[in-house]
């Protein structure tokens, strides 16, 4: 919540250590999360001006903006500690010292001279700031010895003219001790210079263009001798400069980036000067989850929740239409019937795109809500076309198609020769329902098994009624079961579960690419356990090539056929396959599967996929979800697959992972 406060109160505040949020006097902004070691300012941030100031003001909006640093208080949001002015350099300069803070002659700013109080008003708000800031620092130096200061400036480069280039980022070090802090200066100008944007060519250089000379500087100078302040001037590609909007894809690659930079540059210094602080980037930030990410996300999970893909997307229909299709000798369309669209796609996507996501201070949380608010735009056009000749195209757009190499992959694997020893299916539904009731034991998860004939998959989790729901006409082997355990419940089932023990519901929702991931991850777990074989495999690669097959407008009778007569598939399995992917008018979600194996296990491989089961997560945000639950924002997964379990000796089927392995 974002207070306000007068400089006592902020003052008094800094001194017992509280945390809070406020606007101080209507001049700047504090955000003080954590009391870590390091500062971020941007004090050419602000651009508004006095009322009685802008009647005398000859310059207009667009000209004043021209000259101030806009966005730089975005660029360093998601830090803990930040100073963002609001009020504009034209009222008073804070890279200025006091006695020449107010632009008089030089910069014909004013129609008529300012009055003595007018001026008198300008300058103590110019103190008041570094007041605050020198408490600040003061406070932040007590607590760890030392103290580092980001001071960040944009500029303009329309103007230059010249064969190389002017920098992206330019250091300025004329104030600083280049000697006692060089290894951390030449940090943080490496890091700056391998910084990737959209279409841009970065540099980063060192007093090429700007020197350093500005009052903030100073101040850090003459009164602390133990901090270090950084002034960087970003030249101003993240904008029109004359227009002053904002590039939106470049400036968020930019906060992006800097969180990373500054959070690297950081620790470094900690090395460096070695104040007692952690010596990790995710400690240097708040635990504590911003008022702006929870009310946002109780709005969409208000909104959201409850739209499920497959209750609007499996056909209602599904034994009638199969017989039928039978009986014709297979010589038939099959027509499904589908449950109504209980939304109003229109007023739907409208609540969406109002979501505050932009109240949401830290860049990776902030594009993690608005990706999902992205996608579920994208899932209710999805559902909204369901039955029509629309569907397969807002399909491709929501899962994508299979890529050459997703092809070439599912022809590797289907030239594979049998050797395994087929174990006869004898595992009916009620039976299966028994194991799977025996499992729960096991997982310590309370859940619902039904047996129903309203699905095509063998098995699928109802994630709204914590249901599992067996295919009635389902027939197993051992092997089979076991790895469908794995699948239902040791991953859609245990991250349902786990996602309603965090704070946070967008992990009940599901993040974008979440059911790439989730199936990734279901595969996998069958895989890692020893219960996938062979054909389990091939199936997975029969999937792509029907969803190629469909997608390259073959009907669904010669799909099927296709895959009965030259890949050998049984009768019922060749027509649940079918159906699969041809059901709605084109469903493309079912080539997922094998890709997201390989994914997974490529990034298995490399790093803890732990964090993915706190909920229906993605690949995608791996990143971000181990930052917040190192930060303490989300709870680490309480149930994990049985292949995670490290006393549990699971290992996958060697000639199974040659072939996984030899197909990269």
């Amino acid at each position: 919540m974002m207070l306000k406060l007068s400089e006592k109160a902020c003052l008094k505040a800094i001194k017992k250590g509280l945390l809070f949020h406020a606007v101080i006097e209507e001049a700047f902004e504090i955000k003080i999360e954590d009391y870590g070691f390091f500062v971020c300012t941007a004090i050419h941030n602000g651009h508004q001006l006095r009322k009685d100031l802008a009647k005398k003001c000859v310059l207009s909006d667009s000209e004043r903006l021209y000259e101030e640093s806009p966005f730089t208080g975005e660029m360093i949001s998601s830090m803990p500690i930040t100073l963002v002015a609001l009020d504009s350099r034209y009222e008073y300069d804070l890279n200025q010292p006091a006695e020449t803070c107010i632009y008089k002659e030089a910069k014909q700013v004013w129609s008529v001279p300012l009055a003595i109080n007018e001026i008198q008003l300008s300058v103590n708000k110019h103190a008041l700031f570094y007041r605050v800031l020198g408490a600040l620092i003061k406070k932040v130096e007590k607590l760890h010895g030392n103290c580092l200061v980001y001071d960040l400036h944009a500029y303009n480069h329309g103007h230059m003219a010249g064969e190389i280039s002017p920098p992206t980022f330019n250091i300025g070090t004329e104030q600083l001790d280049s000697i006692r802090w060089d290894r951390v200066i030449t940090h943080w100008n490496k890091s700056l210079g391998m910084t990737n944007m959209p279409n841009i060519d970065t540099r980063s250089a060192i007093d090429e263009l700007f020197f350093g000379r500005g009052y903030l500087a100073t101040f850090v100078k003459q009164h602390f001798k133990n901090t270090l302040a950084l002034p960087t001037v970003i030249k101003k590609v993240f904008m029109n400069e004359l227009s002053g909007e904002a590039y939106p894809l470049v400036l968020d690659e930019l906060k992006s980036a800097l969180k990373q930079i500054i959070l690297a540059n950081a620790l470094y210094f900690a090395k460096q000067g070695k104040p007692n602080t952690p010596r990790h980037k995710t400690q240097m930030l708040s635990s504590e989850l911003e008022p702006a990410v929870l009310k946002l996300d109780k709005k969409l999970h208000q909104l959201a929740s409850g739209i499920s893909t497959l209750s609007y997307i499996n056909p209602k229909n599904i034994v009638r239409e199969q017989k039928r299709f039978f009986a014709k000798n297979y010589n038939y369309t099959p027509e499904f019937d589908y449950r109504q669209l209980e939304i109003n796609p229109f007023e739907f996507r409208e609540q969406l795109y109002r979501l505050p996501e932009n109240d949401i201070s830290d860049i990776s949380i902030q594009q993690m809500y608005r990706d999902t608010i992205d996608s579920y735009a994208t899932k209710i056009d999805l559902l909204a076309t369901v039955g029509t000749e629309n569907f397969l195209y807002n399909s491709l757009r929501y899962y994508g198609e299979p890529s050459e190499d997703d092809i070439q992959m599912a022809h590797f694997i289907l030239y594979a020769k049998p050797f395994e020893v087929f174990e006869e299916r004898t595992i009916d539904a009620l039976s299966a329902k028994a194991y799977f009731l025996t499992a729960l034991e096991e997982y310590n998860i309370q859940c619902h098994v039904e047996v129903t004939d309203k699905i095509i998959a063998s098995a699928m989790v109802d994630n709204a009624k914590k249901t599992i729901l067996i295919n009635k006409s389902m027939k197993m082997n051992q092997m089979e079961i076991n790895a469908l355990i794995h699948h239902e419940l040791g991953v859609h089932m245990v991250t349902t579960v786990n996602a309603d023990l965090q704070p946070l519901k967008i992990f009940k929702l599901g993040l974008p690419g979440n059911t790439y991931t989730q199936e990734g991850l279901a595969i996998l777990s069958e895989y890692m356990t020893g219960n996938m074989n062979l054909p389990r495999l091939k199936t997975l690669a029969l999937r792509v090539i029907a969803v190629k097959m469909m997608i390259n407008q073959y009907d669904f009778s010669h799909t099927f056929k296709t895959l009965m007569n030259d890949y050998g598939i049984a009768r019922d399995e060749a027509f649940r396959l079918t159906a699969r992917v041809y059901r709605a008018g084109g469903f493309t979600k079912d080539f997922l599967y094998l890709r997201g194996l390989k994914d997974a296990l490529k990034i298995h491989s490399k790093e803890s996929l732990e964090g993915l089961y706190i909920g229906k997560t993605s690949f995608a945000y791996l990143k971000t979800i181990n930052e917040m639950t190192e930060r303490g924002m989300v709870t680490r997964p309480p149930h994990l697959p049985m292949y995670l379990k490290k006393d549990m000796g699971l290992k996958a089927n060697p000639i199974l992972d040659y072939l996984m392995h030899s197909s990269d």
